[in-house]
């Protein structure tokens, strides 16, 4: 993807976000000059900010996620059971743009339908070994309800509803009718290591850099605040 194309996104999805009424935080808009000069860990190390995956295949209208990470703690913490042991983040699925099937080793999540269209979850529980079982039930609270439905089925979210994703549970999602804002607020998030996918893809972006970024994504940060690339 050309880093054109990010920062187009990026302001695309700023607007979008603020459609809702949304206020993102002050560092959002950060340039890059001034995250590297600062540098505060809690937001380098954290891996808090913006995150424009196209899983790596290069096919971002089809293929895709915008997320931006508000809120992380930390992996320490979580092992100690006390402290930081949240996170949050905001996202949008536009319209014929797929999240592919993936599930987290560790991660518990609420992913919410915070407005637009239809938020569209195909579920799926693991087997003992943590694959797809493609012939168990699925069960999952959505606000406080059990819903139930066939391995495979399609859970369908109204704006201002929810579903709970514990760990190990297969889900891909898209939008329905119109793009779609998304809250997510989980355990402490790890994109490095908590991804599993089906397919063998990668997490994040190739940037091709064609112009100056207009704010670093969370991938950037090794190479541009650290310089460890």
């Amino acid at each position: 993807m050309k880093r054109s194309r990010v920062n187009e996104i990026i302001r695309e999805g700023d607007a979008f976000i603020r459609s809702f009424g949304y206020v993102m935080p002050p560092f959002a808009y950060w340039s890059p000059e001034e995250l590297k000069s600062r540098r505060p860990a809690g937001i380098v190390d954290s891996r808090l900010g913006w995150d424009i995956t196209d899983y790596g295949q290069g096919k971002y209208d089809e293929l895709g996620l915008f997320l931006f990470t508000v809120r992380n703690g930390s992996a320490a913490d979580l092992s100690r059971g006390r402290g930081m042991l949240y996170a949050e983040k905001i996202m949008i699925t536009r319209q014929h743009q797929l999240s592919p099937m993936h599930r987290h080793n560790v991660k518990a999540e609420d992913i919410i339908n915070r407005g637009g269209g239809k938020l569209v979850l195909e579920l799926f529980m693991p087997d003992e070994e943590g694959n797809i079982d493609r012939h168990r039930e699925v069960e999952v609270p959505t606000d406080g309800v059990i819903r139930k439905l066939p391995a495979g089925g399609l859970l369908k979210l109204d704006p201002g509803e929810s579903v709970t994703l514990l760990p190990g549970v297969w889900h891909a999602f898209w939008a329905e009718g119109a793009d779609v804002l998304i809250g997510e607020v989980s355990t402490v998030n790890d994109d490095l290591t908590d991804n599993v996918f089906v397919d063998p893809i990668g997490r994040f972006s190739n940037v091709e850099e064609d112009e100056a970024p207009l704010h670093l994504l969370v991938s950037d940060y090794d190479r541009f605040v650290d310089g460890k690339a």
